[in-house]
């Protein structure tokens, strides 16, 4: 998956040809691994593997390259094998419970993630990936009812398919690295991965074809190196599309080279371009104003339905992390102003990418920094520019331990989402989401009967929800509404069903002040649901301000927004039911 923003591809090395033939195996893969060759290297390092002459070193070699080239089951395996030396790296651990977690083995996982934070004193960290397992696990048992996920197998191959985008009124375009026969002379593919690189598709319910070429001779779409995501406007005929830079590699600045290295190596990185489309044929092609592919990359397009503000991705200096979500916005002579930063409720010091747009203008990210189930986590915000609501993360099934982006809707009810999880067709794959406003069915919970033979059966864990709140704030979020609007439902469906509404707040503040804006988060909440129809007879309450955390958060200083967000809540479970 094209989930790292930099992309790196090999320069010509000083070493002559006839000195390279007297490399050892090992010297070879070495010099492939540093190219980011990792699939050539893999089969270099493969035979080094002796079981009577063990190399840590080339171990952990063949486990980072399985992890680069996403086979996460293989990863695990060599990292298994590689922390079992004296001499192995501390990094063994962690990348170690990393493919843990991505195969589902959370408890194991958690085992190595202690293992590995207690070497580098770490605890705000561990904490954080302990969270992320109990998340994933929690979540897992408890998939979120109202969401069907279905893999989209006319869209899938057995390679990286993603980045799904409206096309049109019916069409869809999106990135894949399937291998296309170009000439004669045999296939175009990438070092790094063994695939073809990423080209743009067309899809309707009959076909999926290389998107038409440009009057350029297609090598934006169908160049030398990869292209996509696309994003279009409604007429389809205005693109934002992400490429890598193909200028000449005498105009790149060589990077800064791995201690031993004698490699000459650069660096491509993204940009956007824009397109415009006339009589069939793609062309005016512009560079955008920010692109600075000799110091960062920018890539995947997001537009307000307005066409005020562009957000997109960059690791450009200045943001919170690896790579952050950035906004332009547009000046009154067209052109867009200089890029600011979403800010800290939307970026953290992990990676966030893939912006959307979705159908009620708020954002739609890809993040592995905020508190989720592991790897790449889709997340819904509201506002703009860099004004944000807390970030809402998806959950299961939409989201899993494996990476999860690029999330579409028009209307969010159906859409879109990429992930490279178990069970697809190929790396990366396209699914499709349906979300029903009503659970289906709707389950009708009655009271025990008191006098018969028999007794009804219900499962009092169906009341059940969790909504979160801003710092130092009692109003219910749009999140926190639909959770809410998904309760009323089923308590109008089950009239004599009553709840207990139980708030928190995190551990900032003093003991008394967090009791009266617990107390305020819950009146917030019983108002919401009578302002829904819901007797006020059918509902308790208690607030308990920064009591029963629900991680290990003892104080300020030792705890992220992210963790301490989770303690803003309120909780609503099942209390019985009325006489």
């Amino acid at each position: 998956m094209k989930k790292i923003l930099i992309i790196a591809l090999l320069l010509n090395c000083w070493v002559a040809a006839a000195a390279q033939e007297q490399l050892s195996k090992k010297q070879l893969a070495d010099k492939l691994f540093e190219r980011y060759e990792y699939f050539k290297a893999l089969n270099l390092y493969l035979p080094l593997a002796d079981k009577n002459n063990p190399n840590v070193r080339v171990v952990e070699r063949i486990a980072e390259c399985y992890r680069l080239i996403n086979d996460h089951k293989n990863a695990e395996n060599w990292y298994a094998s590689a922390v079992a030396y004296d001499k192995a790296a501390d990094t063994d651990l962690y990348y170690y419970a990393e493919s843990l977690l991505r195969n589902n083995k959370l408890k194991e996982a958690k085992v190595q993630y202690q293992a590995y934070y207690a070497k580098v004193n770490n605890p705000e960290q561990l904490r954080f990936k302990l969270a992320t397992c109990d998340s994933a696990a929690k979540w897992m048992a408890s998939p979120r009812k109202n969401y069907t996920v279905s893999l989209e197998k006319r869209l899938n191959s057995i390679y990286s398919d993603w980045g799904a985008n409206y096309y049109g009124e019916k069409g869809i375009v999106f990135t894949s690295d399937r291998v296309i026969e170009y000439d004669e002379s045999g296939k175009q593919t990438d070092n790094r991965t063994g695939n073809g690189f990423f080209k743009l598709y067309s899809a309707n319910k009959d076909s999926v074809v290389l998107l038409p070429a440009s009057s350029d001779g297609g090598k934006i779409f169908n160049g030398d190196y990869h292209a996509g995501p696309a994003l279009f406007n409604v007429t389809a005929d205005t693109a934002w599309i992400t490429v890598t830079t193909s200028v000449p590699r005498n105009d790149l600045p060589i990077d800064k080279r791995e201690k031993g290295s004698h490699q000459r190596l650069y660096t491509r990185r993204l940009m956007l371009v824009t397109a415009t489309k006339a009589n069939g044929v793609w062309g005016n092609f512009k560079n955008f104003a920010y692109n600075n592919i000799k110091e960062y990359s920018v890539g995947h397009a997001a537009v307000s339905p307005d066409g005020s503000s562009l957000y997109f991705s960059s690791d450009m200096p200045g943001g919170e992390g690896g790579t952050d979500i950035w906004y332009c916005a547009k000046l009154a002579d067209g052109t867009w102003a200089k890029p600011a930063n979403c800010g800290k409720t939307i970026n953290t010091k992990g990676n966030e990418a893939f912006p959307v747009i979705p159908w009620n203008n708020g954002l739609e990210f890809a993040s592995d920094g905020l508190p989720g189930m592991g790897g790449y986590d889709t997340f819904e915000a509201k506002g703009k520019k860099a004004e944000w609501s807390t970030p809402y993360n998806h959950r299961y099934p939409v989201n899993s331990t494996a990476d999860d982006f690029y999330f579409l809707t028009m209307n969010g009810l159906t859409g879109y989402f990429s992930s490279n999880r178990d069970g697809g067709t190929g790396n990366d794959d396209i699914y499709s989401f349906k979300y029903e406003s009503l659970p289906q069915p709707m389950k009708q919970i009655l009271p025990p009967v008191i006098a018969g033979p028999a007794q009804p059966v219900f499962k009092p864990e169906d009341i059940h929800a969790i909504i979160y709140y801003d710092l130092d704030k009692a109003n219910i979020r749009l999140d926190a509404a639909s959770e809410l609007d998904r309760l009323v439902l089923l308590l109008k469906a089950n009239p004599s069903v009553k709840v207990k509404l139980a708030s928190y707040t995190d551990v900032r503040a003093s003991g008394s002040y967090n009791i009266g804006l617990s107390k305020r988060r819950s009146d917030a909440a019983i108002a919401y649901l009578v302002g829904q129809g819901i007797s006020r007879g059918r509902l308790s309450a208690g607030w308990f301000g920064k009591e029963n955390l629900v991680n290990n958060c003892p104080d300020r200083a030792s705890c992220t927004e992210a963790e301490h967000q989770l303690n803003r809540r309120t909780e609503v479970a099942y209390d019985g039911v009325t006489n």
